[in-house]
């Protein structure tokens, strides 16, 4: 699989400090993004923990507890257990982070992984930031938010549109660090050629609605889209950081 990835973060026009963490590792195709929450920049800690952790679980086999990934997989694991494994190590080490310093009390983050292997993508989620893709000029959210306004609105008891604009709406059901032992949202679906995935915090989706986003994805190269999707939640009003990684799967063969 041949892949090219763009990504632009900025701390937008309210906040002071960004603490929006992101990766992206052409070769080893692992695109990360957290939006860390905590005063005094202890989310810009728990974000960069939590991206750290990913790579180093999941690349490099780090597992300092010892307990699954001293040893080579066997053949019923998968890499979906392994994500999962990796998403619960990085709450484990920002929540021992935030017990060292007590700055960092209740520190978390939130998490979106995407790992693309031959011709499947393997993504997992904890929190409000969100991936999508983009095929044949339509765009899909692959992620559910794992928030409080989710929650009503899966019940039937509040409305997407409402949900926009009622208080305390980024409230989070889970998140890494700050809500302990986490159950992420883990699948695995197959690529094709010209697929667009984007990972992104929720300082893009609180001001652009799914139906701006597809515009700008229908009407923006694709070189010039990570970019143009921040400038467009800055000129909206975004009061968050602002964070976009996009992935194009330019060919299922290896060069």
């Amino acid at each position: 699989m041949i892949v090219e990835a763009y990504a632009r973060t900025d701390v937008g026009p309210v906040r002071e400090n960004n603490e929006d963490n992101m990766l992206l590792m052409h070769e080893e195709k692992l695109f990360v993004v957290a939006d860390g929450m905590g005063g005094h920049a202890a989310g810009e800690v728990a974000s960069e923990i939590a991206v750290n952790t990913i790579k180093e679980v999941l690349l490099e086999g780090q597992d300092p507890d010892e307990t699954r990934l001293n040893r080579p997989l066997d053949e019923e694991e998968t890499i979906r257990e392994r994500l999962r494994y990796a998403m619960n190590q990085a709450s484990i080490r920002v929540r021992r982070e935030a017990a060292k310093n007590l700055a960092y009390r209740g520190m978390g983050t939130t998490l979106t992984v995407l790992f693309l292997e031959d011709d499947i993508a393997h993504f997992s989620h904890v929190g409000d930031s969100r991936l999508y893709l983009y095929r044949a000029g339509n765009l899909r959210r692959l992620t559910r938010d794992h928030t409080v306004v989710q929650n009503e609105i899966d019940a039937g008891r509040l409305s997407p549109e409402l949900a926009r604009i009622v208080p305390n709406k980024n409230v989070l059901t889970q998140s890494i660090g700050s809500h302990g032992t986490v159950d992420p949202d883990t699948a695995t679906r197959h690529v094709e050629e010209e697929d667009i995935f984007m990972l992104c915090s929720d300082g893009l989706t609180d001001p652009l609605e799914d139906r701006a986003l597809a515009t700008i994805f229908d009407q923006t190269p694709f070189e010039d889209l990570a970019d143009e999707l921040v400038q467009q939640a800055i000129d909206n009003g975004t009061e968050d950081n602002v964070t976009v990684v996009v992935v194009k799967i330019l060919s299922l063969d290896e060069l």
